[in-house]
């Protein structure tokens, strides 16, 4: 297992006690854009904590993945106002475009697909985000329009 020198970096910001094992997730899921496993070693033994509390911590906590994103990561709202005026129908045009299911990061790491709680765009729904911009009121059409059936087939990874 090497030492990445980009952990050492976020290391160096703390002083490897337990009580920083949350922020140390943070940091190194920030820089990483997920939590590997050799991370999550390293992160075990900086804070003094066995594997398994650092795996029980990661996974416990929604925020933490575990597999890296795609450049673009698709977000789905399927909180009440864009469940009612259609996200599932968005949801599943999103997958067919893409050819990836949700939770899943396409063999290319071009994309990946989740969904959240809510956006916080009530008002706008259904909506999904794209990097973090919000696409507002979508349809099949503008899903279609905005990732293309060209997209589909590049294969998948979990």
């Amino acid at each position: 297992m090497e030492s990445c020198e980009c952990l050492d970096a976020i290391f160096s910001s703390y002083q490897g006690n337990q009580h920083e094992l949350i922020p140390l997730l943070q940091d190194v899921q920030a820089k990483l854009g997920f939590l590997s496993e050799d991370a999550m070693r390293q992160i075990a033994r900086f804070a003094h904590v066995p594997e398994s509390g650092v795996y029980a911590v990661a996974t416990f906590y929604a925020q933490f993945r575990f597999q890296p994103i795609g450049k673009t990561h698709v977000t789905v709202c399927r909180g009440t106002a864009c469940h009612v005026r259609g996200a599932p129908r968005i949801l599943q045009e999103v997958e067919n475009q893409l050819g990836i299911k949700e939770g899943e990061t396409s063999a290319d790491r071009e994309y990946s697909i989740e969904t959240v709680a809510c956006i916080g765009a009530c008002g706008l729904s259904p909506c999904l985000t794209a990097n973090e911009k919000v696409m507002a009121k979508m349809t099949a059409k503008k899903v279609a329009k905005a990732f293309g059936k060209g997209k589909r087939g590049k294969g998948k990874q979990q």
